[in-house]
């Protein structure tokens, strides 16, 4: 999703890791969410916090934006004649989003099985959330056991040009405490100091 974020490389990211997995198909969707601004991570007059993982739900959260996300990811399932939604949501170690919790997971699939020609068919649509209860070691872990080129990865809120990680977002925070639990080399790209 294209979504008018400021951590834009992801975008390329994604398409690597797509054409390296053999993916059938990869789309990008583009929607402005800053339009409407209210995160950090869409409204640039919003600092993306350097600080530390504070209580509460961050400057980060973008309001509605899974909801939008698995929306639109539901109508493409309906088309395909998929039953099952994946979505990368993590409710562990730093969230305080809304929108990753398992309750609001569970939340979006009963809609989704209210609003649906396929489901009213009898072709019941799951959300599988397979990271939600993985702390972030486990998650670099397991995608090292996969063989993911973690450092073709981006978690950072606000990357340079190249892709290079500013080292000091909650995300880049929380990235490097996951790699050094994980007791794997942390090869992401940092900004120099």
């Amino acid at each position: 999703m294209q979504y008018g974020q400021r951590h834009g490389v992801e975008l390329e990211a994604a398409r690597r890791i797509a054409q390296a997995l053999g993916a059938a198909e990869h789309r990008v969707i583009a929607l402005d969410l800053a339009q409407f601004g209210g995160s950090a991570l869409t409204d640039r007059s919003i600092a993306v916090p350097t600080d530390g993982v504070q209580p509460g739900i961050p400057v980060t959260y973008v309001p509605a934006r899974n909801t939008i996300f698995l929306s639109l990811a539901l109508g493409w399932a309906e088309v395909l004649g998929a039953q099952h939604l994946f979505v990368g949501a993590n409710a562990v170690d730093y969230s305080g989003y809304p929108d990753c919790r398992p309750e609001y997971l569970r939340a979006f699939e009963a809609m989704a099985n209210l609003a649906t020609r396929a489901a009213i068919e009898g072709r019941r649509i799951e959300v599988r959330a397979p990271l939600v209860d993985l702390p972030k070691a486990a998650i670099i872990r397991l995608a090292a056991d996969f063989g993911v080129d973690l450092a073709g990865t981006v978690s950072c809120y606000q990357p340079d040009a190249e892709g290079r990680a500013c080292g000091a977002c909650d995300a880049c925070r929380i990235r490097r405490q996951g790699f050094a639990a994980a007791g794997v080399a942390d090869v992401t790209r940092y900004q120099a100091a």
